[in-house]
């Protein structure tokens, strides 16, 4: 169980937007770790899910739908220089709630870039300009633009965020094991090198999610053990990944983005409909759904490394989850219905009967083959942990709570990814939480049994291409 430790200091407000499964994970949490009170805490949100949680904690809490046409009105009010804004909403503009804080002095996290409503399936729009990809670069734009100033960091959960803290401990590990020991590189360069001269060349989030409800899945529902919104919009989304320098056949539908960083790639064709062969150690070898996630674009993006100008290395970076079962039963139906929501939702929690959120990164292609490192957080020792969490919202909730206390303690840094957080202190404070981490080897690798029913085209030469892993 996480111990009680000093609370960072804050003598400003906290406005949290939005109160869904992870809004109230980290609620009871954040005054373990933050110099709070909860007469200072205010909970936003477009429903009345969490007002329970928010009365428990002594939070008040306002039921408002905030709009791209009413969000200054209602939240100008509310938010003072040194105060901190917490956005863990759907369908609310990341980039402008960021400059909003900006605006107004107020500190600001989220865990992911979330763009208006609507705009994840806006047919109008071309796949690119739906991506998370194109999310990103807009950040990235407004990074520029901004400079430095109070602290904004985005996509700081568990994935993305947590897994960039775990990619970099995990490369620590590695090189240690391969005879290599660094020192915690000192720059976003160094940690290129490193991953380079290892023989890193491809990275999956590896997740398998185990856990089971007393109730199963009846149709016409969509069952989940965290957002069924937020899980329902990604999975709407183009399917991508970061693009590794080793490949050399592009996927079927796979096209590059028009302008940016150039480190990623999509598929013209949802996530929920692709998927992917991965490995974690408890599960073995599985199928994930390929589902656009912002980690897999900043990690390859964070990595590429470049000599004058021209880049010489990246590894292919992608998320493959494997959700609970109920939630696989939920995506098949909801891609019969050709991509139409379900009419009812249900959170799985306090009916979730046992379980393992395996979820972590999976380093290929170097001397030993492959390496996964992440938590095996199950829902005992999640429910030992914190009220109103499974072992899923957890882990979202650590990263939560990591890159607040790192925004709190470096509140001059500007717009932040989670790559860039000194990954130690974050680590430090999501640990608890996430335990057991554990490392393991394997052996496997996306060829591991092919071709044993019927012949497959497949390049034995280099297990890591791409075109070895999709799903068609």
């Amino acid at each position: 169980m996480a111990q009680d430790g000093p609370k960072i200091a804050f003598t400003g407000r906290l406005l949290m937007i939005g109160c869904g499964s992870i809004g109230q994970g980290v609620l009871p949490l954040l005054f373990k770790h933050i110099d709070v009170t909860p007469d200072r805490v205010l909970v936003v949100t477009a429903d009345s899910r969490g007002r329970d949680v928010a009365a428990e904690a002594g939070v008040a809490f306002r039921e408002i739908v905030i709009t791209r046409d009413n969000y200054l009105d209602v939240l100008g009010p509310l938010v003072e220089p040194g105060d901190f804004i917490l956005n863990l909403s759907v369908e609310v503009s990341s980039l402008a709630l960021v400059r909003f804080a900006k605006d107004k002095g107020a500190l600001y996290l989220d865990t992911c870039i979330e763009p208006w409503a609507g705009a994840y399936t806006d047919t109008s729009l071309t796949p690119s300009q739906r991506s998370n990809y194109m999310l990103r670069e807009n950040a990235l734009a407004l990074k520029r633009e901004l400079g430095k100033g109070p602290t904004a960091v985005i996509a700081q959960g568990a994935n993305p965020g947590m897994v960039s803290q775990l990619v970099k401990e995990a490369a620590l590990k590695l090189a240690a094991d391969l005879g290599k020991p660094a020192d915690v590189p000192a720059s976003r360069e160094a940690w290129s090198k490193l991953l380079h001269e290892l023989g890193v060349k491809a990275i999956h989030i590896a997740e398998r999610d185990t856990q089971v409800s007393s109730e199963h899945k009846k149709p016409g529902e969509f069952v989940n053990t965290w957002s069924i919104d937020g899980f329902v919009s990604e999975g709407s989304q183009p399917a991508e990944l970061g693009w590794g320098t080793h490949e050399r056949h592009m996927p079927p539908g796979g096209e590059r983005h028009p302008a940016g960083c150039d480190a990623a790639i999509f598929l013209n064709r949802p996530g929920a409909s692709t998927r992917v062969r991965t490995w974690t150690p408890l599960a073995g070898s599985f199928h994930g759904f390929l589902i656009t996630h912002n980690e897999a674009i900043s990690i390859a993006d964070y990595y590429t490394l470049r000599e004058g100008g021209r880049v010489v290395y990246r590894p292919t970076v992608h998320y493959a989850y494997h959700p609970c079962d109920d939630a696989v039963l939920s995506v098949h139906e909801f891609a019969g219905r050709n991509w139409q929501e379900q009419e009812t939702q249900r959170l799985l929690m306090d009916d979730i009967t046992s379980g393992v959120d395996e979820l972590g990164v999976l380093l290929m292609g170097h001397a030993k083959g492959a390496y996964w490192y992440g938590s095996r957080l199950s829902i005992e020792e999640a429910r030992a942990q914190a009220p109103h969490n499974s072992a899923t919202s957890l882990q979202v909730v650590a990263g939560v709570l990591g890159g607040m206390v790192w925004a709190l303690e470096n509140p001059e840094a500007g717009l932040v990814e989670a790559d860039e957080l000194d990954h130690v202190r974050v680590m430090e404070v999501m640990r608890p939480y996430l335990e057991p981490v554990v490392g393991a080897y394997g052996d496997w690798t996306p060829l591991e049994g092919r071709e044993s029913l019927f012949p497959e085209d497949i390049d034995r030469e280099d297990p890591w291409q791409f075109k070895n892993v999709l799903v068609v």
